[in-house]
C-alpha cells in the first residue's frame, strides 16, 4: 500500500498521514468495553437501549462491528483486543482479563456470552475466560457454531458438519 501510495498518489499518501496521526492522538479505549472510541464512554456503553444484563465477550473491534450488523444483540460488549497465545506472548494480562473480570462482576451482568474465533486460541482464551466467570455465579455461555445459513451439506467441511452434529437441539414446536 505504502509502494502504492508513493508511487500512484502522493496526495492521498498525505491525506493518510493526516489522518491516522488524528486518529493516534484522539482514539483511546472506552473505560467499560475497551473498545476504540473518542470520549472516554463509547456510544455503545452510553445508550440507554442496551441491555446492561448481557456481556458478550469478542476478540476485536471488527468483530463488534459483525456481531452488530447482525442486528441479533441488544447487549453490551467487552474487546479484549486480541486473545490467549503463549507462542506469541499474550496472556491474560495483554487481553486485559482483569478488565473483564471486573465488568462482568459489576452486580449488573447476569449472562456473558463468549464469543471469540473459533481457532485453537479463540478456544483457548474462551475456556479460560469460562473458568474465570462461572466461580462467580456468572452463567457463561459460548456463541453456536455449525451450518451456515443457505448452506448445503455437501458443501460443508466435515469438521463444521461434526459439531452442527455434537450441538443440535430440539426443534421448536
Amino acid at each position: 500500500m505504502a509502494f502504492h501510495l508513493m508511487q500512484r498518489d502522493r496526495v492521498g499518501a498525505g491525506v493518510l498521514v493526516q489522518a491516522l496521526s488524528e486518529a493516534l492522538q484522539t482514539i483511546q479505549h472506552c473505560v467499560q468495553c475497551n473498545n476504540f472510541t473518542e470520549a472516554p464512554l463509547c456510544e455503545l456503553c452510553n445508550s440507554e437501549r442496551r441491555d446492561a444484563h448481557l456481556l458478550c465477550v469478542i476478540e476485536t473491534p471488527a468483530d463488534l462491528l459483525m456481531m452488530e450488523q447482525t442486528h441479533a444483540y441488544r447487549g453490551m460488549y467487552f474487546v479484549l483486543m486480541g486473545r490467549l497465545s503463549p507462542l506469541d506472548g499474550i496472556g491474560p494480562q495483554e487481553i486485559r482479563l482483569d478488565r473483564l473480570l471486573d465488568r462482568a462482576t459489576d452486580g449488573v451482568t447476569e449472562e456473558v456470552i463468549l464469543a471469540t474465533n473459533f481457532t485453537a486460541e479463540g478456544e483457548a482464551t474462551a475456556h479460560a475466560i469460562s473458568e474465570l466467570l462461572r466461580p462467580k455465579g456468572l452463567r457463561v455461555t459460548r456463541i453456536a457454531r455449525g451450518v451456515p445459513v443457505g448452506g448445503e451439506l455437501e458443501y460443508v467441511d466435515s469438521g463444521t458438519l461434526a459439531q452442527a452434529l455434537l450441538e443440535r437441539r430440539p426443534t421448536s414446536r
